[in-house]
């Protein structure tokens, strides 16, 4: 059975297309589609309605308010049935006609298969951030993926019922996935250019995405010893410091005075301070990992 997760954010003038190109090529699986309404203010979700009276495999859950893609695919998860799940845009940009495709690598063995927009049909001010991202990406997270923020993804059920995204962490499944032990392939999708309204996406997505990356790269860096994060932090500061403190020793010794020097000292003595603060915190946090790896165990 195929489970297709589909969030759609003020996309009216796209639904009704959407649906009868899946319709298309689902009519050859058992399926069921599943819309989430992230807040939309337009008419989406009355004609989401409309075709849930007519198509019985039809389910949507709505939110009040946009709460973001990453919250809309976690409902979607939650609400499968299907053996494989095919996550995909609202916007028409990606052609339900590459599904088999999708369906066919996961065949062959693969837990979650990512889209690859070989050919994008979009501005130049999308296309260039998102190259940079996806090259910065596979330099940070070792993982081989071309275009890790294409929406249109299938999966294994039992990888979507062990992935936990929020934020923009949508944008780094591959790298979330590959973490977690699983395998992980990609295929050439064909592109669409939008056909109705504009991205919902703003410069500030380029800020968030950043952030969320470098939460990535500490989650499948460190998550298991974060001590040696905090560790190196810890050894650069007080190293610093500590060198701070030799040469103020030096110069009360050579000269028997420091003045004008005192905010030297000061700085020397702030960054053993959070040295040891930062060593603190990894080792509380190593305590803290210790005592969930134990309750597991004990389970």
């Amino acid at each position: 059975m195929l489970s297709i997760v589909i969030p759609v954010y003020n996309e009216e003038e796209s639904i009704y297309e959407l649906y009868f190109n899946l319709i298309e090529v689902l009519n050859n699986y058992d399926h069921e589609i599943i819309f989430i309404d992230d807040g939309s203010t337009d008419k989406t979700f009355s004609k989401i309605n409309e075709l849930m009276k007519v198509n019985l495999n039809i389910f949507c859950r709505s939110f009040k308010i946009n709460q973001g893609k990453a919250a809309a695919l976690m409902s979607g998860f939650a609400m499968t049935d299907g053996d494989i799940i095919i996550t995909m845009d609202g916007d028409l940009q990606d052609d339900p006609k590459e599904i088999p495709k999708f369906i066919e690598m996961i065949n062959e063995g693969y837990d979650m298969v990512s889209g690859w927009k070989f050919k994008r049909h979009d501005p130049i001010t999308k296309t260039l951030p998102s190259k940079f991202f996806n090259w910065l990406t596979r330099k940070l997270t070792k993982v081989n993926i071309h275009d890790s923020n294409c929406g249109f993804k299938a999966y294994k059920k039992e990888v979507v019922k062990n992935l936990n995204i929020y934020g923009e962490l949508h944008r780094y499944i591959p790298a979330l996935v590959n973490y977690k032990g699983y395998k992980i392939g990609e295929v050439k999708v064909e592109h669409h250019a939008r056909k109705f309204g504009k991205s919902k996406y703003g410069f500030e997505r380029l800020l968030k995405g950043f952030f969320d990356l470098i939460t990535v790269k500490f989650i499948i860096t460190y998550m298991d010893r974060p001590l040696h994060f905090f560790g190196k932090l810890s050894f650069l500061f007080g190293g610093i410091g500590c060198l701070i403190g030799v040469y103020m020793v030096y110069l009360k010794i050579l000269t028997d005075t420091i003045l004008g020097k005192q905010p030297l000292l000061l700085l020397g003595i702030l960054l053993i301070l959070l040295s040891a603060m930062f060593f603190s915190l990894g080792l509380i946090s190593e305590l803290i990992i210790h005592k969930k790896n134990l309750e597991v165990l004990q389970k």
